[in-house]
Order: structure tokens, then sequence, then C-alpha cells
């Protein structure tokens, strides 16, 4: 149990650091005056037409790239501990399961890859 305790002790850093910076912000950033300036720059100056609010319109586009980047990024986040341990696992005799097994993660991640290109997810110009 007392293994844990560094775990924990972060933990309990984490959650305190993310608490003081809520209260900080919520102290700090007026919600209410915050709404006030939001008014107050949507109004007409002297002249000219009424001005609205409008959605973020946002490609979906950038979303498959960032669907691509989270997928090689845990390609990543796997590979690294395998490469590190490969070198034990191949002396242990369990080297050659080991190879094939992140060959068959790198088909999987590649048949994705391919998925994302053939669909369009790399072109630029698709941007709208």
């Amino acid at each position: 149990m007392a293994s844990y305790f560094g775990a924990f002790f972060l933990l309990l850093l984490t959650f305190g650091a993310f608490t003081a910076t809520v209260a900080l912000s919520a102290w700090l950033f007026n919600t209410r005056s915050l709404r006030n300036d939001l008014k107050l720059k949507l109004s007409v100056y002297e002249c000219g037409p009424e001005t609205s609010l409008q959605p973020n319109r946002i490609s979906l586009q950038f979303y498959l790239y960032a669907l691509l980047f989270i997928l090689f990024d845990v390609e990543i986040i796997f590979m690294f501990p395998w490469a590190v341990a490969f070198k034990d696992l191949s002396s242990s005799g369990e080297g050659a399961a080991a190879f094939w097994g992140m060959i068959i993660f790198l088909g999987i991640l590649a048949i994705g890859f391919i998925y994302e290109w053939k669909k369009g997810a790399l072109n630029w110009h698709n941007i709208k």
C-alpha cells in the first residue's frame, strides 16, 4: 500500500491545483461583467446593421485529421514500450510472437490509414 502513496499524493495535488485554478478564474473573471461586455460589443455604434452572433462552422475535415492524429499517437504510445521490451522478450524466447503481434497491429493501423486516404481525408483542397 505504501508504494501507491506517490500516486495518491499526485492525484490529490492535481485535484487541488484544478480546484484552485477554477476558483481563481471564477474570482478574477466575473461572468456578469463578461456578459455586459458582450452586450456592449454587440450593440450598434452610431449607425450600421444590427450585429448577430454566428456559429463557428468548422469543416468535418479537421475532425478527420484529429482522428488520424489520435490514431498515430496511440500507435506511438504502444510501439515505444514494445520496442523497449523487445530485447527482453527476444532473449526469453517470446520475440517472434511479439514481432508478429506488432506486425498485425501495424497492419490494422495501415488498413485504417488507407481507408482514410481513399475517403479523401488527407486532401486539403476538399476543405470548405
